[in-house]
């Protein structure tokens, strides 16, 4: 799997992806983000359901059972997805880096 084809993520699919690190249903993804982002990413329900089925359909994600009684749908992140997040997670760390070092250095610039 070439994590490049994949990326940049955007910022739901990032926070959904290591969310699914343990598996969880729709509404516990919905809130596990919430927690995770202090409330600032708050996914509807129609982004939540398409970016789910995105990340199923390109191998990231997969079905894992069902809980309750409402036999709700269970989520989790497969290997390409981790790989995909180790990638993400070293390229924003860069990104970061380098911001903080020119920010550092040129400060006077306009």
């Amino acid at each position: 799997m070439n994590p490049e084809k994949y990326s940049p993520l955007t910022e739901a699919s990032y926070y959904i992806l290591i969310s699914l690190i343990t598996p969880l249903h729709g509404y516990g993804v919905m809130k596990k983000v919430d927690d995770l982002s202090v409330g600032r990413v708050k996914l509807a329900p129609g982004t939540l359901y398409g970016a789910l089925s995105n990340l199923h359909s390109s191998g990231l994600i997969v079905s894992s059972g069902e809980t309750g009684n409402r036999k709700k749908k269970m989520y989790q992140i497969t290997a390409a997805g981790l790989a995909l997040i180790e990638y993400e997670i070293k390229r924003l760390r860069e990104m970061v880096n380098n911001g903080t070092n020119l920010m550092k250095t040129d400060k006077g610039a306009v």
